[in-house]
């Protein structure tokens, strides 16, 4: 079936318009030239400015450690990865949306040793996904659960405050913003889930929804998100 909707309508590149590979919109040059965050802190994926050995952390998670037990990101958020993260986020671009759950997917086969039983996509707000149409934190973890053989579960948690857009805030800002805006709405014990979203900056956002997630009983919350900012 792949083969034929393959033949039907080709893979196309997003970024270049040339042909796809491996039944991704990505060509092999431009994957090439893609932003890995191949050295970042092992808690929280933070890129690290110079080559650091597997498994250093951060000063900041050395300091005040998140409540995630790790977070696993496939891309610094540079290049053409900004491109892509906008197109799925606000213009309506699933492909797109499609083509980052694919990148994120192999990330994860590639790098996580200690995959989580269940994802969880950060939920938006129902008046904002309403507005926008759909989630697309959830779109790229569906494809991530597909070609994982993951289950995606949103329903575990429901945003119930219509928080303020996190851009432009301080990273104090952002936690004082985004507390309180989350509620698990099941018994989670002893689960091990993994919090799926597109671009993960101060990580406050990841941060409230895993203590949510940890006081409803989960026994470990992992993050796997597309991209990190420095």
């Amino acid at each position: 079936m792949r083969s034929l909707i393959e033949f039907l309508f080709p893979s196309t590149c997003l970024l270049c318009g040339a042909p796809g590979e491996a039944g991704r919109d990505l060509c092999a040059g431009c994957a090439l030239d893609l932003p890995y965050n191949l050295s970042a802190c092992a808690r929280c994926g933070r890129p690290f400015l110079i080559a650091l050995p597997d498994g250093a952390i951060c000063g900041d998670c050395e300091r005040r450690p998140p409540p995630f037990a790790v977070c696993s990101t496939a891309f610094r958020y540079e290049g053409a990865v900004p491109f892509l993260i906008t197109g799925a986020k606000f213009r309506g671009r699933l492909n797109a949306a499609r083509l980052l759950g694919q990148c994120l997917a192999e990330h994860a086969r590639d790098s996580v040793d200690d995959w989580p039983e269940t994802l969880v996509p950060v939920p938006l707000h129902p008046h904002r996904q309403r507005v926008r149409g759909y989630n697309q934190a959830l779109e790229i973890a569906r494809v991530v659960g597909r070609e994982l053989a993951l289950t995606v579960e949103p329903r575990l948690v429901v945003r119930t405050l219509a928080t303020s857009p996190q851009t432009g805030l301080t990273a104090r800002a952002r936690r004082r913003n985004i507390r309180g805006a989350f509620k698990a709405t099941a018994d989670l014990s002893g689960r091990h889930l993994a919090i799926v979203d597109d671009v993960m900056t101060t990580g406050g956002t990841v941060s409230e929804l895993s203590q949510v997630l940890l006081d409803a009983g989960a026994a470990r919350v992992d993050v796997w998100a597309v991209a990190r900012t420095l």
